[in-house]
């Protein structure tokens, strides 16, 4: 089974996140981190297989997770989604250029989901 892990410091969106996932019936399990820091710890200690990852949280932001993933050589094709309330056109580019697999503005549903899911295998 894949594993999902679901990364944003609200526990409301993460639980909307997956219920949004659940919905599309794609069979999975998740792993959830309420922040970057606590992302790289349980993406170094099990595998993970898809990211979906929020913008602005305490600690370390997703831009910085995913700068230090995409270093990582081990990580370098694992699919990373930012699902974030940052829509200006430059946060965008900015999450891409530094190796984000798509762009999720928040807030969530299943048919932009579905679309981006689509692209990836994972």
């Amino acid at each position: 089974m894949k594993t999902v892990m679901v990364v944003d410091d609200s526990r409301i969106m993460r639980n909307i996140v997956k219920n949004t996932f659940t919905e599309l019936k794609i069979p999975c399990q998740f792993v959830e981190a309420a922040n970057g820091r606590e992302a790289l710890s349980l993406l170094q200690s099990q595998t993970i297989h898809l990211v979906l990852l929020d913008w602005n949280m305490p600690e370390l932001s997703g831009l910085d997770f995913l700068k230090q993933v995409r270093a990582m050589e081990q990580y370098k094709n694992l699919p990373i989604i930012m699902v974030t309330s940052e829509s200006a056109k430059y946060n965008v580019i900015e999450a891409l250029k530094n190796g984000a697999t798509d762009y999720i503005i928040k807030p969530v549903n299943e048919k932009i989901f579905t679309e981006k899911l689509s692209k990836i295998t994972f």
